[in-house]
């Protein structure tokens, strides 16, 4: 049995396991926020970075993204080890319909498995929930932890979701904000 995992952040970018195909399509019925506190990948526990999870949605809306197929028992085995490494702060798994083309009525594949960071905060004490375009931005600025800036995250989601066709409005008005403080910062070390 194959096995599909659908990544909609990092993992658009960085599958980090060997897999035997990787789509371009997208769930539906989810949305794409940046509600996820990071302490363990591009924040610490003082200052957590935001990284990317689901919330639900209307059942029309999408959430672009990729799906890996790993075929060979040994590989499933070696990318589970590293997804739940990877995704230890994201603690629900979800099953769903994976679909490759916009107008279809039946998935491409189904049983696809994307891990998600629940708003149960007894769950996931990460969970740092929706706030402002600014607010969030501003935290995206200053947060760093061992993977890197939390900025090259953000800007490597909006590269990558561009990459394969998909303008989230969500990553994109984020990414905008975030160079837009980067830069007034800049103006203001040149200027004093």
């Amino acid at each position: 049995m194959a096995m599909w995992v659908f990544g909609y952040g990092s993992l658009v970018w960085k599958a980090g396991f060997n897999f035997d195909e990787r789509l371009v399509g997208f769930i539906k019925g989810y949305r794409r926020v940046f509600y996820q506190g990071s302490t363990d990948h591009r924040g610490t526990p003082e200052f957590p970075g935001r990284t990317v999870t689901l919330e639900p949605a209307d059942p029309h809306e999408v959430c672009w993204g990729a799906a890996y197929k790993i075929t060979k028992k040994e590989d499933q085995e070696i990318a589970l080890t590293h997804l739940e490494v990877r995704e230890k702060q994201y603690d629900k798994k979800a099953y769903v319909d994976f679909f490759t083309e916009p107008l279809a009525t039946t998935p491409t594949v189904s049983g696809v498995m994307v891990y998600i960071a629940s708003p149960d905060k007894k769950a996931n004490v990460n969970y740092l929930g929706p706030a402002s375009i600014q607010d969030i931005a501003k935290q995206i600025v200053q947060a760093e932890g061992p993977s890197g800036p939390n900025r090259d995250y953000l800007f490597q989601l909006e590269k990558a979701l561009l990459q394969i066709g998909c303008e989230d409005e969500h990553v994109i008005g984020l990414a905008n904000e975030v160079r837009r403080i980067l830069s007034e910062s800049e103006s203001i070390s040149h200027n004093s």
